[in-house]
């Protein structure tokens, strides 16, 4: 097997990807404090072409040369906004039509492998250590957990976003044909 070139996999440019068709799905970091989670955030919501990516609170936002080292120029192409208060942003999605769902755990979660969500959705994951803040969980429609078998009690928040998008992304698509 040979390595495809950057030039094989005929990638869209960031004008192009700003042109494109995104899949329905906003990713909300609610005090996220690793400049280096939010690049790898918003290099994944390239990839799966993401409607947006919502930066809250002490989330750190473009430009800043550790999101940008994770992040590889996926800054300039995925569409971000930044917000003083996470719960401004999820009044905001709210009230532009998203089912806004917080992945963490709680009571009756719903589990990542009987999630079927196709709507516009917006996901809120939290900071590194606290999570998403109680505040925020409540004004939730819903909250998503990710299961586990191991002796940890979470995923870096990074992985947790990649694996949310990806499940939403998948089952999108398959959804709408």
């Amino acid at each position: 097997m040979r390595k495809l070139t950057v030039i094989e996999m005929e990638r869209m440019s960031p004008e192009e990807f700003r042109r494109a068709d995104k899949t329905p799905l906003v990713v909300v970091l609610d005090n996220v404090r690793s400049m280096h989670n939010v690049g790898s955030v918003l290099r994944t919501a390239d990839g799966f072409r993401m409607a947006k990516v919502c930066l809250c609170g002490i989330t750190g936002r473009p430009p800043h040369a550790e999101i940008h080292k994770t992040a590889l120029g996926a800054e300039d192409s995925v569409e971000w906004q930044y917000y003083k208060s996470t719960a401004d942003c999820v009044e905001q999605l709210r009230a532009e039509g998203y089912i806004v769902v917080a992945v963490e755990q709680v009571e009756g979660s719903v589990s990542m492998t009987e999630w079927n969500e196709c709507r516009p959705t917006a996901i809120v994951l939290g900071n590194e250590v606290k999570g998403v803040s109680q505040e925020v969980v409540d004004l939730c429609d819903y909250c998503l957990e990710i299961p586990q078998f191991g002796t940890k009690h979470s995923f870096n928040v990074s992985c947790t976003a990649a694996m949310v998008m990806w499940e939403y992304f998948r089952k999108s698509r398959i959804a709408r044909g």
